[in-house]
């Protein structure tokens, strides 16, 4: 009695078909995406939300309702697998979930992607949501357009490239997501100061400061990693390939963390999500090649499992595809169409 009492107290406001947060999360990614749903985003989404992705900023249900259903047509059999809910807040204030989803997929629909291949996909996604009284009202996601796209057989530049053609072409031209296209959503927390989001929060800043005498200190010799572009990894090497790549590609651009939570939850080992970004010029050579001196946004969310020896899982998306983007709009005039083309 006394464990339902206090899901009771957790999920006031919201509909008591849902035991806790998680299960809420959870249950109605399941009724919107896999049961069909669709209509219920009308109710479990707000009329003005703000959905903030590397690639665009989409305001509204309506926009949300009609980028589900085109998702859809294009991979009719998409599953979400939820991973992990790590969240913080309260039902009176709101309480913000960092959901991590292994998403399984078939292209058997024409779309973004081009015309349907048949090809079986595995990526990730990972969404931070703002949720009061049964509704999520803010939200930033992170897909990994990069390990799509790889595996529908394109390279991420290619890619990018080609879809900022056709939107010239088309006068539809969409802006990726930057602080100056940004609005202000109803949620305006940072999440929490558990002792595990803290730790996280400074392996990040060291990592940034090109401190990678941090990693053996912070990681799990054997610890798995799942980065951008469908990466799978596994001990320090792994770790420092990914994010001094990143680092080298944009040395001078400023880190922010812009959301930390901590947690400890029974069966769990203590994780930790932050949502981060890097604001700048793409002045060093990496992972997106030759310096451009293109200004760059990048959209970064991270989850880590710790364990007795340090961080022994970690999951760091951000969309190569918007940053190839980004890079290669300010020589428009200079770009031809790929060998390999979608239509």
């Amino acid at each position: 009695r006394g464990l339902g009492d206090v899901y009771k107290r957790q999920m006031k406001g919201f509909n008591n078909k849902f035991k806790d947060f998680p299960d809420y999360i959870l249950g109605i990614t399941n009724e919107i995406w896999e049961k069909r749903g669709i209509e219920t985003l009308y109710d479990y989404y707000s009329e003005n939300i703000p959905v903030r992705s590397p690639e665009a900023l989409v305001i509204g249900n309506q926009n949300v309702i009609d980028a589900t259903r085109a998702t859809l047509s294009e991979f009719p059999d998409r599953e979400l697998l939820g991973e992990d809910v790590i969240w913080s807040g309260s039902p009176e204030e709101g309480m913000l979930s960092s959901h991590r989803i292994l998403s399984t997929a078939t292209h058997n629909g024409n779309g973004v992607f081009g015309k349907a291949t048949g090809k079986r996909l595995v990526y990730r996604v990972i969404a931070d949501c703002h949720a009061i009284n049964n509704q999520i009202n803010d939200e930033w996601l992170v897909r990994d357009q990069g390990s799509i796209v790889k595996q529908l057989g394109w390279d991420p530049r290619e890619y990018a490239k080609d879809l900022i053609i056709k939107e010239h072409v088309s006068k539809s031209n969409v802006t990726p997501f930057n602080p100056k296209i940004d609005v202000e959503g109803p949620y305006k927390g940072k999440g929490n100061n558990n002792s595990w989001g803290i730790k996280y929060e400074n392996n990040l800043i060291s990592l940034m400061h090109t401190d990678y005498l941090a990693i053996e200190k912070n990681y799990d010799r054997a610890v798995h990693t799942e980065y951008a572009g469908g990466l799978t990894g596994h001990s320090y090497s792994s770790v420092k390939n990914f994010w001094k790549n990143l680092r080298d590609a944009f040395p001078n651009s400023i880190f922010t963390i812009h959301h930390r939570i901590g947690r400890e939850d029974p069966f769990m080992p203590p994780r930790a999500a932050i949502r981060w970004s890097l604001n700048g010029k793409h002045e060093g050579d990496g992972v997106f090649g030759k310096p451009s001196n293109a200004e760059v946004y990048v959209f970064g969310i991270s989850h880590v499992e710790f364990g007795p020896r340090g961080i022994r899982r970690e999951y760091s998306l951000y969309d190569e595809v918007a940053i190839w983007k980004q890079i290669l709009s300010v020589s428009y005039t200079h770009l031809t169409l790929p060998t390999k083309r979608i239509v």
